[in-house]
Protein backbone atom coordinates (compact mmCIF):
# COMPACT_ATOMS: atom_id res chain seq x y z
CA UNK A 1 0.00 0.00 0.00
CA UNK A 2 1.18 3.68 -1.13
CA UNK A 3 1.74 6.01 1.40
CA UNK A 4 -0.91 7.96 1.91
CA UNK A 5 -3.47 5.79 1.10
CA UNK A 6 -5.97 4.44 3.45
CA UNK A 7 -6.78 0.89 4.05
CA UNK A 8 -10.95 2.06 3.64
CA UNK A 9 -12.80 4.41 1.53
CA UNK A 10 -14.51 7.38 2.49
CA UNK A 11 -18.00 8.10 1.02
CA UNK A 12 -20.13 11.67 1.97
CA UNK A 13 -23.46 11.66 1.84
CA UNK A 14 -25.87 13.70 1.20
CA UNK A 15 -28.09 13.74 -1.03
CA UNK A 16 -27.95 12.27 -4.54
CA UNK A 17 -29.61 13.78 -7.20
CA UNK A 18 -31.60 10.81 -10.06
CA UNK A 19 -32.36 7.32 -8.38
CA UNK A 20 -30.72 5.47 -6.16
CA UNK A 21 -29.37 2.42 -7.62
CA UNK A 22 -30.10 -0.57 -5.23
CA UNK A 23 -29.73 -4.30 -5.66
CA UNK A 24 -31.37 -6.05 -8.03
CA UNK A 25 -34.02 -8.55 -6.58
CA UNK A 26 -32.92 -11.82 -6.36
CA UNK A 27 -34.98 -14.07 -9.05
CA UNK A 28 -37.65 -16.20 -7.96
CA UNK A 29 -37.55 -19.73 -9.94
CA UNK A 30 -40.85 -21.38 -10.61
CA UNK A 31 -42.70 -18.09 -10.80
CA UNK A 32 -45.81 -18.44 -13.03
CA UNK A 33 -48.07 -15.22 -13.98
CA UNK A 34 -51.51 -15.12 -14.82
CA UNK A 35 -53.02 -13.49 -17.92
CA UNK A 36 -52.57 -10.44 -16.57
CA UNK A 37 -49.14 -10.37 -15.73
CA UNK A 38 -49.44 -11.02 -12.42
CA UNK A 39 -47.35 -14.02 -10.25
CA UNK A 40 -48.82 -16.66 -8.81
CA UNK A 41 -47.30 -18.71 -6.47
CA UNK A 42 -46.17 -22.03 -6.79
CA UNK A 43 -48.77 -25.21 -5.24
CA UNK A 44 -47.12 -26.29 -2.14
CA UNK A 45 -46.07 -29.75 -2.80
CA UNK A 46 -47.80 -32.49 -1.85
CA UNK A 47 -47.27 -35.66 0.62
CA UNK A 48 -48.28 -39.09 0.21
CA UNK A 49 -50.49 -39.99 2.65
CA UNK A 50 -49.42 -43.27 3.57
CA UNK A 51 -51.65 -45.94 5.67
CA UNK A 52 -51.29 -46.30 8.69
CA UNK A 53 -50.68 -49.85 10.46
CA UNK A 54 -54.25 -50.16 11.82
CA UNK A 55 -55.47 -49.44 8.16
CA UNK A 56 -53.14 -51.90 6.71
CA UNK A 57 -54.02 -54.66 9.06
CA UNK A 58 -58.13 -53.85 8.66
CA UNK A 59 -56.95 -54.04 4.36
CA UNK A 60 -55.14 -57.59 5.04
CA UNK A 61 -58.06 -58.47 7.27
CA UNK A 62 -60.68 -57.92 4.70
CA UNK A 63 -58.65 -59.40 1.87
CA UNK A 64 -58.81 -62.73 3.68
CA UNK A 65 -62.04 -62.77 4.13
CA UNK A 66 -62.79 -62.11 0.30
CA UNK A 67 -60.29 -65.41 -0.15
CA UNK A 68 -62.19 -67.22 2.92
CA UNK A 69 -65.69 -66.69 0.92
CA UNK A 70 -64.09 -67.41 -2.68
CA UNK A 71 -62.76 -70.43 -1.07
CA UNK A 72 -65.86 -71.86 0.90
CA UNK A 73 -68.25 -71.33 -2.48
CA UNK A 74 -65.79 -73.17 -4.51
CA UNK A 75 -65.69 -75.88 -2.06
CA UNK A 76 -69.65 -75.90 -2.05
CA UNK A 77 -69.95 -76.32 -5.43
CA UNK A 78 -67.74 -78.81 -5.83
CA UNK A 79 -69.38 -80.64 -2.90
CA UNK A 80 -72.67 -80.04 -4.52
CA UNK A 81 -71.81 -81.32 -8.21
CA UNK A 82 -71.15 -84.55 -6.33
CA UNK A 83 -74.32 -84.88 -3.88
CA UNK A 84 -76.60 -84.49 -7.11
CA UNK A 85 -75.10 -87.13 -8.78
CA UNK A 86 -75.63 -89.59 -5.35
CA UNK A 87 -79.31 -88.20 -5.33
CA UNK A 88 -79.94 -89.03 -9.03
CA UNK A 89 -79.17 -92.76 -8.06
CA UNK A 90 -81.66 -93.09 -5.63
CA UNK A 91 -85.02 -94.75 -6.86
CA UNK A 92 -88.88 -92.79 -6.25
CA UNK A 93 -89.48 -96.07 -4.01
CA UNK A 94 -87.43 -95.57 -1.76
CA UNK A 95 -87.75 -91.48 -1.51
CA UNK A 96 -91.54 -92.46 -0.81
CA UNK A 97 -90.85 -94.31 1.91
CA UNK A 98 -88.89 -92.08 3.81
CA UNK A 99 -90.53 -89.78 6.96
CA UNK A 100 -90.85 -85.98 6.31
CA UNK A 101 -88.26 -83.98 7.97
CA UNK A 102 -89.87 -81.31 10.29
CA UNK A 103 -87.48 -78.24 10.01
CA UNK A 104 -83.61 -77.93 9.84
CA UNK A 105 -80.82 -80.83 10.93
CA UNK A 106 -79.30 -78.16 12.83
CA UNK A 107 -82.33 -77.64 15.38
CA UNK A 108 -84.43 -80.60 15.27
CA UNK A 109 -83.44 -84.79 15.44
CA UNK A 110 -83.32 -86.68 12.60
CA UNK A 111 -82.51 -90.43 12.00
CA UNK A 112 -80.56 -91.74 9.12
CA UNK A 113 -80.24 -95.62 8.22
CA UNK A 114 -77.17 -96.06 6.50
CA UNK A 115 -76.97 -99.48 4.22
CA UNK A 116 -73.21 -100.74 3.14
CA UNK A 117 -72.65 -102.50 0.52
CA UNK A 118 -70.17 -104.09 -2.38
CA UNK A 119 -73.09 -103.18 -4.85
CA UNK A 120 -75.14 -99.94 -3.71
CA UNK A 121 -75.62 -98.78 -7.40
CA UNK A 122 -76.46 -102.02 -8.86
CA UNK A 123 -79.61 -102.92 -10.27
CA UNK A 124 -79.55 -106.81 -11.00
CA UNK A 125 -80.85 -107.30 -7.17
CA UNK A 126 -80.55 -110.96 -7.86
CA UNK A 127 -77.00 -110.75 -8.13
CA UNK A 128 -76.40 -108.55 -5.82
CA UNK A 129 -75.16 -109.50 -2.32
CA UNK A 130 -76.85 -108.55 0.93
CA UNK A 131 -76.35 -105.60 2.95
CA UNK A 132 -73.36 -105.90 4.69
CA UNK A 133 -74.17 -103.60 7.36
CA UNK A 134 -77.08 -101.95 8.67
CA UNK A 135 -76.49 -98.67 11.15
CA UNK A 136 -79.01 -95.90 12.18
CA UNK A 137 -78.17 -92.66 12.97
CA UNK A 138 -79.97 -89.81 15.49
CA UNK A 139 -78.80 -86.42 15.94
CA UNK A 140 -79.78 -84.61 18.50
CA UNK A 141 -79.00 -81.25 18.65
CA UNK A 142 -80.50 -79.89 21.55
CA UNK A 143 -78.67 -82.33 24.02
CA UNK A 144 -75.35 -82.24 21.72
CA UNK A 145 -74.99 -85.88 21.02
CA UNK A 146 -75.11 -88.40 18.25
CA UNK A 147 -76.10 -91.69 18.62
CA UNK A 148 -75.62 -94.89 16.54
CA UNK A 149 -77.23 -98.04 16.35
CA UNK A 150 -75.47 -101.02 14.71
CA UNK A 151 -77.91 -103.84 14.00
CA UNK A 152 -76.75 -107.64 13.19
CA UNK A 153 -77.08 -108.64 9.64
CA UNK A 154 -78.15 -111.76 10.94
CA UNK A 155 -81.39 -110.83 13.05
CA UNK A 156 -84.26 -112.72 11.78
CA UNK A 157 -86.84 -110.45 11.76
CA UNK A 158 -90.03 -109.80 9.76
CA UNK A 159 -89.22 -108.81 5.92
CA UNK A 160 -92.79 -107.58 4.74
CA UNK A 161 -93.83 -109.61 1.80
CA UNK A 162 -90.99 -112.83 2.70
CA UNK A 163 -91.41 -114.23 5.98
CA UNK A 164 -89.00 -114.07 8.73
CA UNK A 165 -85.13 -114.16 7.54
CA UNK A 166 -81.89 -112.33 8.20
CA UNK A 167 -82.04 -108.50 8.09
CA UNK A 168 -79.79 -108.40 5.47
CA UNK A 169 -81.78 -110.24 2.91
CA UNK A 170 -84.00 -107.45 2.48
CA UNK A 171 -81.41 -105.16 0.29
CA UNK A 172 -81.07 -108.44 -1.67
CA UNK A 173 -84.56 -108.76 -2.38
CA UNK A 174 -85.61 -105.16 -2.69
CA UNK A 175 -82.83 -102.85 -2.40
CA UNK A 176 -82.83 -100.35 0.35
CA UNK A 177 -86.23 -99.07 -0.28
CA UNK A 178 -87.08 -103.14 1.02
CA UNK A 179 -84.45 -102.58 3.74
CA UNK A 180 -85.48 -99.19 4.75
CA UNK A 181 -89.45 -100.90 5.25
CA UNK A 182 -87.74 -103.45 6.67
CA UNK A 183 -85.84 -101.81 9.62
CA UNK A 184 -88.62 -99.56 10.08
CA UNK A 185 -91.54 -102.37 10.88
CA UNK A 186 -88.50 -103.79 13.01
CA UNK A 187 -87.88 -100.50 14.97
CA UNK A 188 -90.97 -98.36 14.67
CA UNK A 189 -89.03 -95.75 14.14
CA UNK A 190 -89.57 -93.18 11.49
CA UNK A 191 -86.37 -92.86 9.04
CA UNK A 192 -85.82 -89.11 7.74
CA UNK A 193 -83.23 -90.09 5.07
CA UNK A 194 -81.14 -93.11 4.04
CA UNK A 195 -78.04 -93.30 2.46
CA UNK A 196 -76.19 -96.34 0.77
CA UNK A 197 -72.38 -96.55 1.21
CA UNK A 198 -70.68 -98.48 -1.66
CA UNK A 199 -67.27 -100.23 -0.13
CA UNK A 200 -65.70 -99.97 -3.68
CA UNK A 201 -65.78 -96.15 -3.48
CA UNK A 202 -65.52 -95.73 0.35
CA UNK A 203 -61.93 -96.92 0.51
CA UNK A 204 -61.46 -94.46 -2.41
CA UNK A 205 -62.95 -91.89 0.05
CA UNK A 206 -60.63 -92.82 2.78
CA UNK A 207 -57.54 -92.27 0.90
CA UNK A 208 -59.00 -88.89 -0.82
CA UNK A 209 -59.01 -87.10 2.77
CA UNK A 210 -55.60 -88.58 4.00
CA UNK A 211 -56.65 -91.92 6.05
CA UNK A 212 -58.47 -92.28 9.29
CA UNK A 213 -57.05 -92.18 12.96
CA UNK A 214 -58.75 -95.47 14.82
CA UNK A 215 -58.56 -96.31 18.45
CA UNK A 216 -58.06 -100.22 18.06
CA UNK A 217 -59.46 -101.25 21.79
CA UNK A 218 -57.49 -104.82 21.54
CA UNK A 219 -55.25 -106.59 18.91
CA UNK A 220 -56.92 -108.27 16.56
CA UNK A 221 -55.68 -111.33 13.64
CA UNK A 222 -58.13 -112.12 10.92
CA UNK A 223 -57.45 -113.88 7.61
CA UNK A 224 -60.66 -112.36 6.22
CA UNK A 225 -60.30 -111.33 2.53
CA UNK A 226 -56.73 -112.65 1.98
CA UNK A 227 -54.98 -111.42 -0.56
CA UNK A 228 -53.55 -113.89 -2.23
CA UNK A 229 -54.53 -115.73 -5.57
CA UNK A 230 -53.74 -119.35 -4.37
CA UNK A 231 -55.35 -121.54 -1.46
CA UNK A 232 -52.17 -122.27 -0.37
CA UNK A 233 -50.78 -118.65 -0.37
CA UNK A 234 -53.62 -117.98 1.96
CA UNK A 235 -53.05 -120.91 4.13
CA UNK A 236 -49.85 -119.72 4.72
CA UNK A 237 -50.92 -116.33 5.27
CA UNK A 238 -51.21 -115.48 9.19
CA UNK A 239 -53.72 -112.85 8.42
CA UNK A 240 -54.76 -109.19 8.83
CA UNK A 241 -52.76 -107.77 11.82
CA UNK A 242 -54.03 -104.50 14.22
CA UNK A 243 -52.01 -103.38 16.95
CA UNK A 244 -53.90 -102.19 20.09
CA UNK A 245 -53.80 -98.22 20.41
CA UNK A 246 -54.40 -95.29 17.95
CA UNK A 247 -53.46 -95.35 14.36
CA UNK A 248 -53.88 -94.36 11.27
CA UNK A 249 -55.27 -95.98 8.31
CA UNK A 250 -55.77 -95.45 4.52
CA UNK A 251 -58.16 -96.87 3.17
CA UNK A 252 -58.21 -100.37 2.04
CA UNK A 253 -56.51 -100.86 5.89
CA UNK A 254 -59.82 -99.13 7.38
CA UNK A 255 -61.98 -100.76 4.86
CA UNK A 256 -60.32 -104.37 6.26
CA UNK A 257 -60.92 -103.33 10.06
CA UNK A 258 -64.77 -102.42 9.70
CA UNK A 259 -65.42 -106.22 7.71
CA UNK A 260 -63.58 -108.37 9.89
CA UNK A 261 -65.68 -110.97 10.53
CA UNK A 262 -63.72 -113.19 13.33
CA UNK A 263 -60.86 -111.77 15.83
CA UNK A 264 -58.60 -114.93 16.35
CA UNK A 265 -56.89 -113.44 19.19
CA UNK A 266 -60.33 -113.28 20.60
CA UNK A 267 -62.69 -116.02 21.00
CA UNK A 268 -65.79 -113.39 22.25
CA UNK A 269 -64.93 -111.16 18.83
CA UNK A 270 -68.48 -111.55 17.19
CA UNK A 271 -70.63 -110.15 14.43
CA UNK A 272 -71.68 -107.44 16.97
CA UNK A 273 -68.00 -106.59 17.68
CA UNK A 274 -67.88 -105.98 13.84
CA UNK A 275 -70.50 -103.23 13.81
CA UNK A 276 -68.66 -101.56 16.45
CA UNK A 277 -65.33 -101.51 14.69
CA UNK A 278 -68.03 -99.97 11.75
CA UNK A 279 -69.04 -97.08 14.35
CA UNK A 280 -65.56 -96.99 15.34
CA UNK A 281 -64.58 -96.40 11.14
CA UNK A 282 -67.35 -93.88 10.76
CA UNK A 283 -66.60 -91.79 13.12
CA UNK A 284 -63.38 -91.08 12.52
CA UNK A 285 -64.29 -90.33 8.91
CA UNK A 286 -66.60 -87.91 10.03
CA UNK A 287 -64.42 -86.28 11.90
CA UNK A 288 -61.77 -86.64 9.20
CA UNK A 289 -64.40 -84.74 6.78
CA UNK A 290 -64.88 -81.63 8.99
CA UNK A 291 -61.37 -81.06 9.91
CA UNK A 292 -59.84 -77.90 9.00
CA UNK A 293 -57.33 -79.85 6.55
CA UNK A 294 -60.21 -81.64 4.59
CA UNK A 295 -61.99 -78.14 4.43
CA UNK A 296 -59.66 -76.33 2.72
CA UNK A 297 -58.97 -79.16 -0.02
CA UNK A 298 -63.02 -79.18 -0.61
CA UNK A 299 -62.61 -77.24 -3.89
CA UNK A 300 -60.58 -80.46 -4.78
CA UNK A 301 -62.28 -83.44 -3.65
CA UNK A 302 -65.75 -81.92 -3.02
CA UNK A 303 -67.35 -84.18 -5.58
CA UNK A 304 -65.28 -87.37 -4.36
CA UNK A 305 -66.54 -86.80 -1.10
CA UNK A 306 -70.39 -87.94 -2.35
CA UNK A 307 -68.63 -90.34 -4.65
CA UNK A 308 -69.51 -93.83 -2.71
CA UNK A 309 -73.05 -92.55 -1.47
CA UNK A 310 -76.70 -92.73 -2.74
CA UNK A 311 -78.83 -91.15 -0.81
CA UNK A 312 -81.80 -88.72 -0.38
CA UNK A 313 -79.67 -86.16 1.65
CA UNK A 314 -79.46 -82.65 -0.21
CA UNK A 315 -75.56 -80.94 -0.19
CA UNK A 316 -77.15 -78.30 2.16
CA UNK A 317 -78.53 -81.36 4.53
CA UNK A 318 -75.38 -82.88 4.70
CA UNK A 319 -73.05 -79.46 5.36
CA UNK A 320 -75.92 -79.31 8.27
CA UNK A 321 -75.25 -82.99 9.25
CA UNK A 322 -71.35 -81.85 9.24
CA UNK A 323 -71.98 -78.79 12.02
CA UNK A 324 -73.70 -81.03 13.94
CA UNK A 325 -71.38 -83.87 14.52
CA UNK A 326 -68.44 -81.00 14.77
CA UNK A 327 -70.65 -79.64 17.51
CA UNK A 328 -71.66 -82.48 19.20
CA UNK A 329 -69.70 -83.27 22.75
CA UNK A 330 -70.59 -86.94 23.02
CA UNK A 331 -71.43 -89.88 21.12
CA UNK A 332 -73.32 -93.23 22.10
CA UNK A 333 -72.89 -96.62 20.70
CA UNK A 334 -75.65 -98.65 20.25
CA UNK A 335 -76.26 -102.33 19.52
CA UNK A 336 -79.18 -104.99 18.70
CA UNK A 337 -78.47 -108.18 20.02
CA UNK A 338 -80.18 -111.70 20.91
CA UNK A 339 -79.35 -115.69 20.98
CA UNK A 340 -77.96 -117.23 18.16
CA UNK A 341 -79.75 -120.22 16.83
CA UNK A 342 -80.08 -121.88 13.59
CA UNK A 343 -83.00 -122.80 11.31
CA UNK A 344 -82.48 -125.21 7.56
CA UNK A 345 -78.34 -125.24 8.58
CA UNK A 346 -77.82 -121.33 8.88
CA UNK A 347 -76.92 -119.85 11.71
CA UNK A 348 -79.00 -116.88 12.62
CA UNK A 349 -79.79 -114.18 16.01
CA UNK A 350 -83.43 -114.92 17.02
CA UNK A 351 -84.02 -110.82 18.84
CA UNK A 352 -83.64 -110.10 22.00
CA UNK A 353 -86.86 -108.44 24.31
CA UNK A 354 -83.87 -106.35 25.22
CA UNK A 355 -83.56 -104.76 22.19
CA UNK A 356 -86.97 -102.50 23.11
CA UNK A 357 -84.56 -100.77 25.96
CA UNK A 358 -82.02 -100.33 23.57
CA UNK A 359 -84.20 -98.04 21.61
CA UNK A 360 -85.03 -96.24 24.08
CA UNK A 361 -81.31 -95.72 25.13
CA UNK A 362 -81.05 -94.80 21.18
CA UNK A 363 -83.76 -91.91 21.98
CA UNK A 364 -82.53 -90.41 24.44
CA UNK A 365 -85.36 -91.92 27.09
CA UNK A 366 -83.43 -94.54 28.81
CA UNK A 367 -80.08 -94.20 30.52
CA UNK A 368 -77.10 -96.49 28.66
CA UNK A 369 -76.84 -99.66 29.99
CA UNK A 370 -73.47 -101.67 28.20
CA UNK A 371 -74.10 -105.61 26.94
CA UNK A 372 -73.08 -108.72 29.09
CA UNK A 373 -70.92 -110.46 26.74
CA UNK A 374 -69.79 -112.21 29.79
CA UNK A 375 -73.28 -114.49 30.18
CA UNK A 376 -74.00 -114.02 26.02
CA UNK A 377 -71.69 -112.34 23.42
CA UNK A 378 -74.89 -111.04 21.24
CA UNK A 379 -76.38 -109.16 24.10
CA UNK A 380 -77.66 -106.04 23.09
CA UNK A 381 -76.64 -102.69 25.20
CA UNK A 382 -75.13 -99.28 24.81
CA UNK A 383 -72.35 -97.57 25.83
CA UNK A 384 -71.10 -93.87 25.48
CA UNK A 385 -68.14 -92.29 24.53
Amino acid sequence: MARGDKPYRVYRGGRARGKVPTLPRPERRGRRQDRRGYEVAPAAPTRRRRLGRTRRVGLALFLLLLLAIAWGIASYLSFRDGVRDANSRLDAGTRAALAPQNGLLLGQPTVILLLGTDHANRQDRETARRSDSILLMRTDPARGRLALLSVPRDLRVDVPGHGRMKINAAFQLGGPELALRTVRAYTGLPINHVATVDFGSFEELIDAVGGVTVDVPAPIRSKFECPYGSASECARWEGWRFGRGEQTMDGHRALIYARVRKNELDPGDTDLSRGTRQQEVLQALAAKMTSPRTLLRMPVIGDEMARPLTTDLSAWELTQLGWVHFRSGRTLRCRFGGDPSAYAGESFIDPSEENRNVLLMFLGRAAPQPPYPRSNPFAPGCFSR
